[in-house]
């Protein structure tokens, strides 16, 4: 398993938004933005069952997430990883401290109703750093 650089590992840290590659059934690629996250040495991305991008980590664990340092966009990483971890415990809770740290609010606003968050666990296998 790769290591952020300690160089770049504040980008997680700071609401950087970051885009998850995952791949579609016929092996082409499927882009989102994401919020992220780490637990210092996997990634953790938060999704509702069912998305597009669950399925597809689902069906194929290989992932692409390219995050952006949101006060410096001339300093970003590239991680070429594997989902290792897919599960919903503590799911709820880790939405709201994103949105906490993405948008400043206690609670997650946009929950719809019968969603099911589930967190995916990313371990790096490759990790590029720019800037």
């Amino acid at each position: 398993m790769k290591q952020i650089p300690q160089s770049h590992a504040d980008i997680l840290a700071k609401p950087a938004f970051a885009h998850l590659s995952t791949v579609m059934p016929d092996g082409s690629p499927q882009a989102s933005a994401v919020w992220v996250d780490t637990d210092g040495s996997s990634i953790v991305v938060n999704s509702a069952e069912g998305r597009l991008k669950d399925r597809n980590i689902r069906r194929d664990p290989r992932v692409a997430i390219s995050v952006t340092d949101p006060d410096n966009p001339y300093r970003s990483l590239m991680i070429h990883g594997r989902v290792v971890k897919i599960t919903n415990d503590g799911a709820d809770e880790h939405i709201n401290r994103m949105a906490k740290k993405y948008m400043g609010v206690d609670e997650y606003p946009f929950r719809q109703p019968g969603e099911v968050r589930v967190l995916y666990y990313i371990e790096p296998e490759r990790v590029a750093a720019m800037g």
